[in-house]
């Protein structure tokens, strides 16, 4: 991969994008022509290895950027090191998160504070550094993956619930904010996705509930998705593509569920 980037490939920065929902919508936004930014909190040669892949397979630019999505300062300095690796921003994907499930008087401070520091603070703090470059170059896209539980709660994940709503207040405060500057921000708020986590917790509920497997997906893990199937990497990654997209110039604070069915109950 070249130090120039092409002048005429748009930008896109995903947070938390070394694997699973993230690594998905990586790969569509390179799939579809643009030079692409992946982030983790680490910093190992498989990370920069995995970014040349995925841009050599699609004859894109890529960089890897570290950053500790819980520190603010790490937060704005990634979209800045993006900015000036590639001239600009044009597209900001955040879908950086942790989970921890407790009841509420037992939900570990600490827990709290980092779930709502990474799964929204985050978000808050990159939009922010973002803006600037978006404004000078007079378009912008910016997709936050919230949650059906941005919509809908649960109980035992006080933190993870209060997070992702706070994430739909912010994409719809900054799509107002935006709404003259062609700028656009969204919100995509995923049921249960199919990732690597996912398929790993498979095995053990199935000897928790001394269920097979296709009975355990179907009445523990999607009860509630009403489709009994999961949502996959590619069609959360096909949607950002299209809200990145012309065709969705006037879709601006929206949220929009990709859910199976599930916010619709």
């Amino acid at each position: 991969m070249s130090k120039a980037s092409n002048p005429a490939r748009r930008t896109a920065i995903v947070t938390g994008s070394t694997s699973g929902i993230g690594l998905g919508i990586a790969e569509a936004l390179a799939a579809s022509g643009c030079n692409i930014v992946l982030n983790s909190f680490s910093d190992t040669d498989s990370d920069h290895a995995l970014v040349r892949d995925v841009a050599d397979r699609h004859g894109v630019e890529g960089a890897y950027i570290q950053a500790d999505m819980s520190d603010a300062a790490a937060c704005r300095a990634l979209v800045e090191q993006a900015a000036q690796r590639f001239g600009t921003v044009d597209i900001l994907v955040n879908n950086a998160g942790i989970q921890h499930v407790a009841p509420v008087e037992e939900f570990p401070i600490d827990k709290w504070n980092a779930i709502i520091a990474i799964n929204l603070s985050s978000s808050f703090h990159t939009i922010a550094a973002a803006i600037p470059h978006m404004k000078r170059a007079g378009h912008g896209r910016i997709v936050n993956i919230a949650s059906a539980h941005g919509l809908r709660a649960s109980p035992f994940k006080s933190a993870y619930v209060s997070a992702k709503h706070g994430v739909l207040g912010l994409t719809k405060t900054v799509a107002l904010e935006l709404a003259e500057e062609k700028i656009t921000c969204n919100a995509i708020c995923p049921g249960y996705v199919l990732t690597p986590l996912v398929e790993a917790q498979i095995p053990d509920q199935m000897k928790v509930h001394h269920m097979d497997r296709e009975t355990v997906v179907r009445e523990v893990m999607l009860a509630r998705q009403p489709s009994r199937e999961f949502v996959t990497v590619e069609e959360i990654g096909g949607l950002v593509v299209f809200l990145c997209s012309d065709h969705a110039a006037q879709i601006t604070g929206a949220a929009l569920p990709v859910d199976g069915g599930w916010t619709a109950q």
